[in-house]
């Protein structure tokens, strides 16, 4: 019997982990494609005049087995993979794209929501209704329902391809990433790292059966070494190493994939009657267009660029204190954190043993609860995909069932870099049902040692606040249709409710619930907290220069039309790139390394034409929390607009206008730049 294809009768049908084995996906994803096309056909076969109810609504709660089906297997192909769960979606990338593109290029079935579209002024239905209506035509004429038949057929090989393409390059950056080992048998070379950090190591290297203390790329590890490492050749080494992952002459090599992706994304658009990928991606953001966010990058270059230049120089005299005279990307790390040590007498190990996991993860649920009346109960009974995993029961004040919450916080082989928030189920309303969310937030955080905790570095802190934000954005959800629940957004929108949590972080009232020491359980005193506070907008016009310099190179790849790559525009990976990062450049270049072959988030990710809407959610974060502070950062009644105006409603409404409501007003861009001392 095969799980999938069963009701999960677990407690509020949560996937059966335990009981799902690798050869049960290819068989369940045949069935449900099968099933979803059976019900796809009773909506187009049905005799009676097309209507919202039995088309739209229809529509938007068909194929929800294989919906499952498909959040289960691409999470865990993100979170715990191996090479036969590779080879499966490998296998069923194309029968999806498939199906999904039978969907969406079906006359008949775009015939009878044209039919329902033309009809939206004289309907009887709700705004949100309405917005769904708007979304489902949308979702048939932007991808193609519009074309031609030969057309169609050249849009379906393209998708074919590109989510083949997506697949791959995914798997080869994180072949890259477990195949790096920096293995170190000298103690000499140790100098500098913090006793915690080698105790890591030399966990890393026992479990590999090696002698010696081994560093990896993974994030807890490669950051830390990066930053406190006195060996220099060694941070060298282990930086080129990160920078060339997809980037070598071997069987990982992503340049030829890029290209591709780039390519056959600029040749969709241009199918669909668009400029470029990103004037189709862009028409249904807040930024509107390509124009709007190349002026929104440019207009904060030109605010961040002198600032970061300052701090550049300051940064590179500070280390010619130290004899280095050509200084380059592998020290940044390492002389911004001595730099922030002199300036601000601010150790960032000082603050780790204030920061055990336990007591983080206990800190958000207080935050969440004083803002919006959450309760988190930790559960066994909920069946797990890995043992690192946490499992909670979400209830709010009145004692309702809220929402089932995931948490898996450290690196392993079968798992890619980096944090998420992804689900397993969304929230919707269905005969007077509400049906509730199933969340998960995906880390890469310190493991705990023989003799410590998981004791995070501030910026593991702000990141678990960061993807819990996302996760409280998803929890919340209150609409009626799955398409336009929790986080289902414009991507420039969906940053805000994670970046604007972040912010609590930095707050004394906030810090004070569960920064307390590891050993002693002092809470975190009030000198640490102002050196947080003094430290907080350290070398942000550097930083603020590095994520535009990352959205202009989103733009570069995804702002051209076809005939710009077939006139050797990109042929070559490398002087493409260094031809977009011309603007924002201040370390000397590293001949071995290239950002696009490994740059995840806009070729494997959603955040394709999209990676600017970290700086534009900024912008909407720091305005938000004006508010807050200027209320208090626990005023129920700012939380509850919050929550009502924004986590609650999904993409029921244009975001400018849920921001609105919650704000009273427009955001302006001055609280942020105010925020990060760029003004």
């Amino acid at each position: 019997m095969n799980p999938l294809l069963q009701k999960f009768n677990t407690p509020h049908h949560t996937a059966p982990f335990e009981h799902i084995k690798n050869e049960h996906y290819l068989p369940a994803f045949k069935q449900a494609i099968k099933d979803a096309r059976q019900e796809i056909d009773t909506i187009v076969y049905n005799t009676e005049a097309p209507t919202f109810v039995n088309t739209i609504e229809a529509l938007e709660f068909s194929g929800q087995t294989l919906s499952t089906i498909s959040s289960i297997f691409f999470n865990l192909n993100s979170a715990e993979t191996n090479d036969e769960i590779q080879k499966i979606a490998q296998e069923v990338s194309p029968l999806l794209t498939e199906f999904s593109n039978d969907v969406s290029l079906n006359e008949s079935l775009f015939k009878r929501v044209k039919t329902v579209y033309e009809q939206k002024d004289q309907l009887n239905i709700s705004p949100e209704g309405l917005m769904l209506l708007e979304k489902k035509y949308k979702g048939f004429s932007r991808n193609g329902a519009n074309l031609n038949e030969t057309d169609k057929e050249k849009l379906r090989t393209i998708d074919t391809e590109l989510s083949k393409l997506a697949l791959t390059f995914g798997e080869n950056v994180l072949a890259e990433t477990n195949a790096y080992e920096l293995l170190i048998t000298e103690k000499n070379d140790l100098i500098g790292l913090p006793e915690g950090v080698i105790e890591a190591a030399a966990q890393t290297a026992k479990s590999k059966d090696k002698e010696g203390w081994m560093f990896t790329l993974d994030y807890p590890s490669y950051i830390p070494f990066m930053t406190y490492a006195n060996n220099r050749a060694l941070r060298k080494e282990l930086a080129i190493a990160a920078g060339k992952k997809g980037f070598q002459n071997n069987e990982y090599n992503n340049e030829k994939i890029v290209l591709q992706i780039a390519t056959l994304r600029a040749q969709r658009a241009e199918l669909l009657g668009y400029n470029s990928h990103a004037h189709f991606v862009l028409e249904e953001r807040m930024a509107e267009s390509p124009e709007n966010v190349t002026r929104f990058l440019n207009d904060l270059l030109e605010k961040a660029k002198p600032k970061a230049l300052e701090q550049f120089n300051q940064l590179k005299d500070f280390a010619e204190k130290d004899g280095i005279t050509d200084f380059q990307k592998w020290d940044n790390a390492y002389y911004s954190e001595k730099l922030k040590q002199e300036l601000f007498s601010f150790d960032e190990e000082a603050l780790k043993p204030y920061f055990q996991l336990e007591n983080v993860i206990q800190g958000s649920f207080e935050i969440a609860k004083r803002l919006y009346g959450l309760s988190f109960k930790e559960v066994t009974t909920l069946e797990k995909y890995h043992a690192d995993v946490k499992t909670y029961e979400v209830i709010n004040q009145e004692g309702d069932f809220i929402a089932v919450y995931y948490a898996d916080f450290h690196p392993r082989a079968g798992k890619r870099n980096g944090a998420w928030k992804t689900g397993y189920k969304s929230q919707w309303i269905k005969e007077g049902e509400n049906s509730r969310p199933h969340i998960s937030i995906v880390c890469n955080f310190t493991k705990p040692t023989a003799t410590k905790p998981s004791l995070l570095t501030f910026n593991e802190v702000i990141t678990l606040f960061h993807e819990f934000g996302h996760a409280l954005h998803g929890m919340l959800a209150n609409t009626t249709y799955p398409s336009l629940s929790g986080t289902s957004v414009s991507w420039d929108f969906v940053e805000l409710p994670s970046q604007v949590l972040e912010n609590w972080c930095f707050e004394k009232e906030a810090l004070e619930l569960f920064a307390k020491h590891y050993q002693t359980g002092d809470v975190i005193p009030i000198e640490l907290i102002q050196k947080i506070k003094n430290a907080a907008n350290f070398l942000e016009g550097l930083q603020t220069l590095r994520q535009l310099s990352f959205g202009i190179l989103d733009m570069a790849w995804h702002g051209q039309s076809p005939s710009s790559f077939d006139n050797n525009y990109a042929k070559n990976v490398k002087e493409f790139e260094k031809e977009a990062f011309a603007s924002t450049q201040l370390y000397p270049d590293v001949a071995e390394n290239c950002m696009s072959t490994a740059f995840s988030h806009i070729f494997q990710g959603g955040y394709s034409a999209g990676y600017y809407s970290y700086k534009w959610a900024e912008v909407l974060d720091a305005d938000a929390f004006e508010y807050f502070k200027e209320t208090g950062i626990f005023n129920k009644e700012t939380a509850t607009k919050f929550k009502d105006f924004v986590l609650s409603q999904g993409g029921t409404q244009k975001p400018m206008e849920l921001y609105k409501k919650f704000r009273g007003k427009e955001p302006k861009p001055d609280a942020l730049l105010k925020r990060a001392g760029l003004l």
